[in-house]
């Protein structure tokens, strides 16, 4: 429904908002440590309270946002690049052996929970916020493929494909001129809910010590920090929790809204 994606989109939009205007105004040094302010409830001077080093909330949630929404976009960039070009080329190329390489290729990466492809990462590495992008990228690029090569193997027998055929037109032409075209929207749909479960995994990375070091802030640091002192400040695990959970409400109502929109046979039905 079209209300799915105007919610969804302003819950993006204040979320992208904050990122963007941290990198000009924060309310407060979101480093700035105040020892004997710390664990003030939320109100007054500082609206969303303060840590237990006395740091604003708020400013740490927007420039936190930063992060996390950096690290999911770059790593749904790095599975889009990699994954739709493995996905057109396996659907091109369907039955032969390089489709089923690409393919159990991808299910040798299904095997491997983003997770423990960051951990083995940040054995060899050390953590930060760079392993993290590479730990949700890879996990991403079979996802895509999978969507690209299952849209597009049915699209390979319509008319105005055999017609392309006909006409002389290589494999790689018609991928790219033809195929992408047409499951674009899908594509689009599929990047706004990869987009969520990248800032989910990005959230439990950093909570578990694997995402942005310290000082950088994070949602799913702050959460980690809070944990112990949930019966004395709650407010400090409640706002990157909400932070959390509307940003990835927003971006799953927007693909929702998305998906809707672009479908065109429910565009016949509205119309």
């Amino acid at each position: 429904m079209i209300r799915n994606l105007i919610i969804g989109g302003l819950l993006c939009a204040i979320f992208i908002g904050a990122a963007l205007l941290s990198f000009i105004w924060t309310p407060f040094d979101h480093a700035a440590l105040d020892i004997p302010g710390r664990f003030q409830t939320p109100g007054g001077a500082h609206l969303l309270g303060t840590d237990h080093f006395g740091r604003d909330i708020l400013s740490l949630l927007m420039v936190g946002a930063r992060t996390s929404l950096a690290v999911a976009l770059v790593a749904v960039g790095i599975g889009m690049c990699l994954g739709i070009p493995l996905g057109l080329w396996a659907a091109a190329r369907r039955g032969s052996l390089v489709d089923e390489i690409i393919m159990r290729g991808n299910d040798l990466v299904f095997a491997f929970p983003s997770l423990v492809i960051a951990i083995l990462i940040t054995a060899v590495f050390g953590a930060g916020a760079i392993n993290a992008i590479i730990a949700i990228g890879i996990f991403n690029i079979p996802v895509f493929a999978r969507i690209t090569r299952g849209a597009a193997l049915s699209l390979w027998e319509r008319e105005f494909i055999l017609a392309a055929r006909v006409a002389g037109k290589s494999a790689a032409r018609i991928s790219v001129e033809h195929i992408l075209p047409n499951v674009t929207n899908l594509l689009i749909v599929q990047g706004t809910i990869q987009f969520s479960l990248g800032i989910l995994a990005e959230a439990g990375l950093s909570y578990v010590g694997l995402g942005a070091q310290p000082p950088t802030p994070s949602w799913g640091r702050m959460l980690a920090d809070a944990q112990t002192m949930v019966s004395i400040a709650p407010h400090m695990a409640l706002m990157p929790g909400f932070a959390i959970i509307l940003t990835v409400l927003g971006l799953n109502l927007m693909g929702d809204g998305l998906r809707d929109y672009l479908d065109p046979r429910l565009r016949v039905t509205r119309t």
